[in-house]
């Protein structure tokens, strides 16, 4: 997969998963399932994901053999980043844990799995 073409579906990818998390106050208006600051934590966790696909994009470009490895620095780097972003986050805000909790893995997960679901497809095209 292209660059270009990593980034047209990952802008529409994180555009339905926006559309959604705008959606979700509307569909249950008397539940708090959003904290305060999403959009923050929605637009860091997507700028962080798209820097971890470019570095594992341009590292397996690099070293087609090193690959993997490429993929498993850019995954470690993300966590670590978004795990201090996690305990910052968490001692300047006074909200309830769950929720944030909930919201901010939730996003990790869904951003990750097309960042790792991307990354496959590179590889096996590489095998081919």
């Amino acid at each position: 997969m292209s660059l270009a073409k990593f980034t047209l579906y990952y802008v529409i990818y994180a555009l339905v998963l926006a559309g959604i998390a705008y959606a979700l106050p509307l569909v249950f208006p008397g539940t708090p399932l959003l904290v305060k600051k999403f959009w923050l934590v929605f637009c860091f966790l997507g700028v962080l994901t798209y820097i971890a696909y470019l570095t594992a994009f341009f590292g397996m470009k690099i070293d087609p053999q090193a690959g993997v490895m490429a993929i498993m620095g850019s995954i470690v780097l993300k966590m670590i980043f978004s795990l201090a972003f996690v305990l910052i986050y968490s001692l300047n805000s006074s909200e309830k844990g769950i929720v944030f909790a909930l919201n901010f893995f939730s996003l990790y997960l869904l951003f990750s799995f097309f960042e790792i679901y991307s990354l496959l497809c590179n590889l096996r095209h590489q095998n081919k």
